[in-house]
């Protein structure tokens, strides 16, 4: 496969994803922010553990 191929293989692959895609409504925009900062409130509790359990050490 060469490069033209290629190229025009990924633009209609990209054509074919933009159709399907659509804007997400309010509901559902709230609960991926919702999920998101769940995320990272977990990943900065750990981060948090860690550091305190670091200088407990003393490392």
């Amino acid at each position: 496969m060469n490069v033209q191929e290629s190229f025009d293989k990924f633009i209609k692959d990209s054509k074919r994803v933009l159709k399907v895609s659509r804007k997400p409504d309010g509901k559902e925009y709230r609960e991926l922010a919702k999920i998101s900062a769940l995320g990272v409130v977990i990943i900065g509790g750990i981060g948090y553990i860690i550091v305190a359990l670091g200088s407990l050490i003393g490392l």
